[in-house]
């Protein structure tokens, strides 16, 4: 194999063409053999195997900086500096993080996971260079609708008049992890109808130098392309045209799943694994029901998503089945926010989805866009809890950042029946901004049937089980702890605790906590998210003044990285032995 020749980039510059292009297919083969083991990114590292090849043979990394936006894209370039263990051998496929990551390699400038900043983080990297008096090149790889971002507008409007060396790199694949939508990528494809010779050019308008290479997949016409922008005194644009999954049937004709692949998704044969019957209902399907049912109700319901539809299982047949009522905005969610806002004044009915991880994109029009002008918008919130994910996606810090705006209310539902209510009640009401943590725990696990017309009841907890001396506060995910915490306290101590699911992340029920006061020694509260600014340090501020001690549970202000929910439950004290030991250490009358 060319690979086993290959330990850095200074071994990639000792090849010919036709052993660069064996080297391509090689990296693809292993991309394709771990991904479909353990997951992944898949298309978006099979198109630009070539390309980072080339870059890696023209370039001189790490003096040249390469700066991967969302780094999705970055396999084979870890691949080429120094990492490919942890793709050749299954034993460390979880050895590298799927991002780029500086503590891993010289080569890597940046932790990056989300999308649309690498020409912002370029830029800054040239600025610095030139005020030290250094001469390297910049390079920022743009892709996989990473320019529909608004960061990326403003990242290239600085850039283009920086006046100095800054090569950006936009990779082409007609694709972001859907299709792209927006009017950008009309000029692109005018641009490569024309082989980059449209006169309205979009990179040219904001004043960059601009070089089309027609096939991005194509590694002497690749490093032919750089070698000409190498040591460019000016910004440049080298659009390049490559193929999402190139390399692999499947993935090129169904591209949209897979940009990221679950394991076994293909066959010995990478073939298409038959999925199998997926009739059951999961928080997708009921989600996915209702918007269909209200729809036929009432015309004025409007579905938003900010690129990401296959978080929610919003596939290309459900948007077809949508219609007019269905937009994805691209990877905006910054205009996705004040778009919603804009359609609820507007007299329509907006139900927003975003992934927890990716709202945090948005704070400003939240706070501005959103709820100082008290638009009634729909906020779905997805995946949002402590989690094992990488640091670039985690999902714990979505209540600490919303739960402090004025005029939201965050609701935080525990089952399959409370989540309906609570999404018909938004959807339905016109006074309020609310957004609701799509639970991740069972569909109906908590027993919780009633419905409630939630505006006669804002920030009023629901008391499950009242008992005495203990009183535990479960909320949404972490209601089921709760109930397994008050279940424990009976067994071991003898003590009829006291169970409330708190439904409202925004607000605390000043009635029903000073109600606790008289004959409770202990609340604790359970939050699977950021304790910090969160919901249990509400209750602990309001109880602050009593006899009444309170114990938060959550998650600490850090940024995890690949570490196992058992792990972190321990780490934060979130077993039920845990939290009843330190309960009892706070009791007035021993036990």
């Amino acid at each position: 194999m060319i690979l086993d020749k290959v330990n850095s980039p200074d071994d990639v510059k000792k090849l010919s063409a036709a052993e660069m292009s064996t080297l391509a297919d090689e990296i693809r083969g292993f991309v394709i053999k771990k991904v479909n083991t353990i997951s992944g990114h898949c298309g978006p590292n099979l198109g630009i195997a070539e390309a980072t090849i080339a870059l890696h043979y023209v370039f001189n990394s790490p003096k040249d900086k390469f700066v991967f936006d969302v780094s999705h894209q970055c396999y084979p370039h870890k691949f080429l500096t120094g990492r490919k263990e942890g793709f050749t051998n299954p034993e460390n496929y979880f050895l590298y993080t799927g991002y780029t990551a500086p503590e891993e390699s010289e080569h890597d400038m940046f932790k990056i996971g989300h999308t649309s900043t690498s020409v912002s983080l370029a830029t800054g990297l040239a600025k610095a260079r030139d005020m030290k008096g250094e001469k390297y090149n910049v390079i920022a790889i743009i892709g996989d609708g990473s320019l529909s971002g608004g960061e990326a507008f403003e990242g290239l409007d600085n850039a283009a008049v920086l006046g100095t060396n800054i090569i950006i790199v936009v990779n082409d694949n007609d694709m972001s992890i859907a299709p792209n939508e927006g009017g950008l990528y009309k000029n692109l494809k005018e641009l490569r109808d024309t082989n980059g010779q449209a006169e309205c050019n979009f990179f040219k308008s904001l004043g960059f130098d601009y070089l089309f290479i027609d096939d991005g997949n194509d590694i002497e016409k690749l490093i032919n392309g750089f070698n000409k922008v190498k040591d460019i005194n000016h910004p440049v644009i080298v659009h390049i045209v490559t193929e999402k999954g190139h390399g692999l049937k499947a993935a090129t004709e169904n591209k949209e799943m897979f940009h990221w692949i679950m394991p076994n998704t293909l066959d010995e044969n990478n073939e298409i694994v038959k999925s199998q019957d997926s009739s059951g209902e999961d928080w997708n399907s009921i989600t996915k029901d209702y918007i269909l049912n209200k729809i036929k109700d009432d015309n004025s319901v409007v579905v938003v998503n900010a690129g990401t539809p296959g978080v929610f299982g919003f596939d290309a047949n459900y948007r077809k089945l949508l219609g007019s009522h269905y937009v994805d905005v691209g990877i905006c969610e910054e205009h996705a926010v004040a778009f919603s806002s804009g359609i609820a004044k507007g007299g329509a009915k907006p139900i927003l989805n975003v992934m927890s991880s990716f709202i945090q994109r948005t704070y400003d029009q939240l706070s501005q866009d959103l709820c100082l002008n008290n638009s009634p918008i729909t906020l779905l919130i997805w995946w949002g809890g402590i989690s094992g994910a990488d640091a670039t996606h985690l999902c714990t810090f979505d209540m600490a950042m919303m739960g402090n705006i004025p005029n939201l209310i965050y609701l935080a539902p525990t089952n399959k029946e409370e989540y309906l209510g609570m999404l018909d009640w938004s959807v339905n009401q016109n006074k309020y901004s609310t957004a609701i943590r799509v639970p991740t725990c069972g569909l109906n696990s908590t027993g919780i049937k009633d419905i409630t017309d939630y505006s006669n009841e804002i920030n009023k907890f629901k008391m499950v089980k009242e008992g005495e001396k203990i009183a535990v506060i479960g909320l949404g995910n972490f209601f089921n702890l709760g109930k397994k915490v008050v279940e424990e306290i009976k067994n071991k101590l003898d003590i009829d605790a006291t169970l409330i699911n708190p439904r409202f992340i925004t607000g605390i029920d000043k009635d029903m906590l000073d109600g606790l006061k008289a004959n409770h020694d202990v609340v604790i509260t359970l939050e699977d998210g950021e304790l910090n600014g969160g919901f249990g340090e509400k209750i602990a501020s309001y109880l602050g003044d009593s006899d009444v001690k309170v114990l938060n549970y959550g998650a600490n202000k850090e940024f995890t990285d690949r570490n196992s929910l058992d792990e972190l439950y321990s780490r934060y004290r979130l077993t039920t032995s845990q939290i009843i030991a330190d309960a009892v250490k706070c009791l007035k009358v021993g036990v």
